[in-house]
């Protein structure tokens, strides 16, 4: 294992050092435009800040996850030419930047060193990771040096994202001298991730007498969200500096450098609740693949139904009611109650609110197929085109107006097909796709804590789709309480049949549920992508093929 970079010797006297952690939304895919946020950030943060080094998240250049754009023939020339316009820049304070760098036949994930003009260190990513929503070995090569170098008279070691989660990086760091490691992330979010990165760098900052500095992305990128939350650990494991998660920033800690380098703690945000902390994760992700899209608003069918009710507080709480317009759909079955509330919600946030009743269209098409369909009796085929009306209105207004169509299906019936494909699964995204459904019902209790919007007896009443007379969601579902918990365990921990029943559930109920998953697979490729909280969404995270014939039972 080699050790490349300038010298780490360090300086005889205290050495004062004021780092500045970057944590910035980027686009993917655009170079020219994330470089130029990357100069205008360095030069804030040295007028601003008066800082030393400013340290910014993983692959900030090209964005996280560039995924195939790795492959493009033009990536290198693009990349090189955004490291000269850095270096000619002259910027001020020492840069610590992500990108990827190609060196002989091989790419890595790498965090380039800039200062005054010069390229003075390089880091190859020695775990690009594999797993879940990550597949960086598709792309990039295991790194294998140790990196430190003297910034400020210094000596400071780099990591980058998986590194720090893994045996050898920090530690080779601090064994060839390292006082202080920065640690460039684009870290995901999911429901208790920060909690376990903490628990994670107060490990490792203990054990290694070394402070680290851990900047993470922010922002919205398809289906995955970047909360920052970034984060200073001093060498005796004690969290110091903590940014606000979902909070776009420049934030700025100064370190006294002599024996450790020690961090001047400031006051710490407080807690968010779990609901709070996934609402702005919701709001984050809606913000970004909306506007990063260059989509001009959102519509979306409001049924007077708690999912649809959160998804437009949602909205509205991402664009601005402005950019946001709602879409009653009434059907003979459509409750009174569920107009009232409808339109309560839609007046409270003060969005455009229509009312474009589905009977007339429905009886047309009944009509047309009174011939094929006679001798039958009515079934989900009559209960689905309503749905698939619905979705026809919405994507004409969609079309019409340039507004992205956001669908209403939490993660609980995106599990076992309680959907229907071209009608409420039309559209381009799924505020709630990794919700399940009794977190959904707790976000509405947080909205409403923040201004009651969602009214009351939308959260209390029975679940309907309201597709046929009397009908209850629970009437072809076990209650959400046992269906998600079940859910859980067999989408998100991978328990079998067995091992479920096991825990104490119906065996009727957890065969159930079970089959209903594995056949709606097929439904779940067609759906539209949403953000994903968990740490298993229905994704790039849970690739089930359609047709196989694996029994779950064991």
């Amino acid at each position: 294992m080699s050790v490349s970079g300038s010298a780490s010797t360090p300086s005889p006297s205290p050495q004062n050092l004021r780092v500045v952690m970057a944590q910035l939304d980027f686009l993917v895919g655009d170079i020219p435009g994330n470089t130029e946020r990357v100069i205008e950030a360095a030069r804030r943060a040295s007028t601003e800040h008066q800082a030393d080094v400013v340290v910014f998240p993983e692959l900030c250049l090209t964005g996280y996850p560039p995924e195939d754009l790795l492959l493009r023939p033009s990536l290198e020339l693009r990349v090189q030419e955004a490291l000269q316009r850095l270096q000619d820049e002259q910027l001020a304070p020492a840069i610590v930047i992500g990108a990827p760098i190609r060196e002989g036949a091989l790419l890595y994930n790498a965090a380039v060193v800039i200062e005054q003009g010069a390229i003075t260190g390089r880091y190859f990513k020695r775990f690009p990771p594999n797993y879940q929503v990550f597949d960086e070995k598709r792309y990039f090569a295991d790194g294998g040096d140790v990196v430190t170098l003297n910034i400020r008279g210094v000596p400071v070691g780099i990591t980058v994202c998986e590194d720090i989660w893994k045996d050898g990086p920090v530690e080779e760091a601090a064994a060839a001298g390292a006082r202080l490691i920065l640690n460039l992330n684009a870290s995901p979010y999911d429901l208790d991730k920060q909690a376990r990165r903490k628990a994670l760098l107060e490990r490792k900052s203990r054990e290694n007498r070394v402070s680290i500095v851990y900047v993470n992305l922010v922002g919205g990128q398809d289906e995955l969200v970047f909360d920052g939350g970034s984060m200073v650990f001093d060498h005796s494991g004690a969290l110091a500096v903590e940014a606000l998660q979902f909070s776009d920033g420049l934030f700025p800690v100064d370190f006294l450098c002599e024996h450790h380098c020690q961090p001047v703690s400031q006051p710490l945000p407080a807690e968010p609740s779990v609901e709070a902390n996934v609402y702005s994760a919701l709001v984050t992700g809606v913000r970004d693949y909306v506007n990063k899209n260059g989509f001009k608003s959102v519509v979306l069918g409001l049924s007077g139904g708690i999912d649809s009710a959160v998804t437009l507080a949602v909205a509205v709480d991402a664009l601005g009611p402005n950019r946001v317009r709602a879409v009653m759909m009434p059907f003979r079955y459509t409750s009174s109650m569920s107009l009232e509330d409808a339109e309560g919600e839609a007046r409270a946030l003060g969005v455009q609110y229509d009312v474009f009743s589905i009977e007339p269209m429905y009886d047309a098409f009944m009509a047309s197929l009174a011939g094929p369909f006679e001798g039958t009796s009515p079934d989900t085929t009559e209960e689905n085109l309503q749905a698939r009306l619905r979705g026809v209105l919405l994507m004409s207004l969609s079309n019409k107006f340039g507004s992205l169509v956001l669908t209403t299906g939490n993660k609980s019936e995106m599990a076992v097909g309680y959907s229907t494909l071209y009608g409420d699964m039309a559209g381009g995204f799924d505020v709630l796709k990794d919700v399940p459904k009794t977190l959904v019902f707790r976000l509405a209790n947080y909205r409403n804590t923040v201004s009651p919007v969602i009214p009351e007896r939308v959260i209390t009443r029975p679940p309907s789709a309201e597709l046929a007379p009397d009908q209850k969601d629970e009437d072809s579902l076990p209650g959400y309480d046992i269906l998600d918990q079940i859910l859980n365990l067999y989408v998100e921990r991978d328990f079998s049949a067995d091992a479920i029943v096991a825990e104490g559930f119906a065996r009727a109920d957890v065969d159930r549920v079970i089959r209903l998953v594995d056949i709606n697979e097929y439904k779940r490729r067609q759906a539209p992508i949403g953000v994903r909280i968990t740490e298993r969404g229905f994704g790039k995270d849970r690739r089930y093929p359609i047709t196989n014939g694996w029994k779950s039972g064991k």
